[in-house]
């Protein structure tokens, strides 16, 4: 587990805050009707069971970079900055463009960044952003540069099989970005951050093949190894079971309590895996701020869209205590607390 910025434990808060933020989700709109039908259940069955009522997908031209590049291009211009001023690019997706090269590499070079910006991706799979969060955060401070831009991106349609309901109802291909930079005021910024895996429970989201371990073959093809896989009620057990308790010892541990908290922006894996999540955590539905219903679950994008769609619409003031949660596959888990 790694922790960072809590009081006590090495460091003061480094002043370094979200300065702009960005998203991008593409113009098609598929409904419940729509993928309901192929994986046998009803529009009405999706929205009892998800929450979810519309998810977005990707062009047939469109990849995860492209993706990335329009939710990066709107973090900087909300930011005032151009890609000139970006020391770093850090990009996370479990569905990259291809496996090499980075896809922030392709985003670097689209937005005309020198070979001074370094890029390179994280694949964390639904915690992703967090941890490039977290990540850059860490290498802004410790090496004295001022910007970095860090963006979720997954296309999550490409890898889907649209027979199976554990998936395909949950899925929308879309990407959101944040530039990092000197924060407003010395109580500003990232506060704190932690990070934990549980490999054992690696079986529970899978996409088995087309890595090393199993090449990607005409038989795996065939066998459908390269669809996403996912044991849904596993995956609700680990989440119940890991994420409050994870949640209250992070608060505890800076000095927070949960009524403290404005706005909690979690991972957007399931709506009513949310709301089960309200009472145990100790922070009220109303202040979850959510893009599911809309947009379905995003992957590595589904907490930096969600964040520019709430600093957007007004439900973040300056001073606020935000408290960010991702948590998916690896399993993985990331959490981080700044103040607006």
């Amino acid at each position: 587990m790694i922790t960072t910025g809590i009081p006590g434990k090495g460091r003061p808060n480094s002043g370094i805050g979200i300065v702009g933020t960005g998203s991008y989700l593409p113009s098609h709109v598929v409904t419940n009707s729509e993928v309901g039908e192929p994986a046998g259940v009803t529009g009405e069955w999706i929205h009892a069971k998800t929450g979810i009522l519309n998810r977005r997908r990707a062009k047939d031209d469109e990849a995860t970079s492209d993706l990335a590049v329009i939710a990066a291009r709107a973090a900087l211009e909300n930011a005032g900055l151009t890609p000139s001023d970006l020391s770093l690019i850090v990009v996370a997706t479990s569905t990259p463009d291809s496996p090499q090269p980075p896809t922030a590499c392709l985003v670097a070079d689209e937005l005309g960044c020198d070979a001074g910006t370094a890029a390179f991706d994280v694949n964390a799979v639904c915690s992703g952003f967090v941890f490039a969060l977290t990540t850059a955060e860490r290498i802004l401070r410790d090496s004295g540069s001022q910007y970095a831009l860090v963006i979720g991106a997954d296309v999550y349609s490409r890898i889907l099989n649209p027979a199976d309901r554990k998936t395909a109802i949950l899925f929308g291909d879309g990407a959101g970005a944040v530039v990092l930079g000197p924060a407003a005021g010395p109580d500003r910024g990232l506060l704190a951050g932690r990070l934990a895996s549980f490999g054992a429970d690696r079986h529970l989201i899978e996409v088995p093949a087309g890595g090393s371990r199993l090449p990607a073959t005409a038989e795996t093809v065939s066998e459908g190894l390269h669809w996403f896989r996912m044991n849904g009620r596993g995956v609700r057990d680990f989440v119940n079971a890991e994420v409050p308790p994870a949640v209250r010892t992070f608060l505890a541990d800076a000095g927070v309590t949960p009524d403290q908290i404005a706005r909690f922006v979690p991972h957007q894996a399931n709506g009513r895996m949310l709301e089960e999540l309200a009472e145990p955590i100790g922070i009220p539905f109303e202040r979850f701020s959510t893009s599911f219903q809309e947009y379905g679950n995003t992957g590595s994008a589904s907490v930096a869209v969600t964040l520019d769609l709430a600093a957007r619409s007004g439900q973040l003031n300056p001073g606020d205590l935000v408290l960010l949660a991702g948590f998916g596959g690896g399993m993985a888990m990331g959490l981080a607390l700044l103040r607006w």
